[in-house]
């Protein structure tokens, strides 16, 4: 297969899983799709060959990873429990309020501040998520910090 197959042609997140959510984090999240569909390096084990699309939803307390070829041939679901990213989850959600708050009237050192912390609150959950994923699905660095924000996005949305 060539490599130009192991990627991601088209993201769903699942629409029970969403619910209302804040300007910041819907134009977040609207950014890390575009951003995934432009360039990312995913590809399932196995013999599957892609494009792939993949669905993303919250079940059960569940993250679910729903792998399809593009033209919507089942390759493989993954269920991962959430409790691993929980924490840095929170972090992430906390750190980007207070970026939000400070982007209104904090002075440029304190946004670039927590916007660096925010950053690396961000790389800490990608760091956890390719791990989550190892033996499952392969992810470069910047797919993983996509998938990251748009689970972020799901689990706001689920909490909600």
């Amino acid at each position: 297969m060539s490599q130009s197959g192991d990627r991601i042609v088209s993201i769903d997140l699942d629409g029970a899983s969403m619910g209302p959510g804040d300007v910041n984090a819907d134009h977040e999240r609207r950014v890390a799709i575009a951003d995934l569909l432009e360039g990312n390096r995913f590809r399932p084990d196995g013999d599957a060959d892609g494009p792939f699309a993949l669905r993303l939803a919250i079940e059960h307390d569940r993250l679910v990873f729903d792998v399809r070829q593009e033209n919507n041939t089942p390759v493989h679901g993954f269920v991962f429990a959430l409790g691993p990213l929980r924490r840095i989850i929170k972090d992430y959600f906390l750190i980007c309020e207070s970026y939000y708050e400070a982007v209104r009237d904090a002075p440029l050192e304190r946004i670039e501040a927590i916007d660096m912390a925010r950053r690396g609150v961000h790389n800490e959950g990608s760091t956890l998520l390719r791990e989550r994923l190892t033996g499952k699905i392969e992810v470069d660095f910047d797919t993983a910090r996509r998938l990251f924000t748009l689970i972020c996005a799901l689990h706001r949305r689920a909490a909600s």
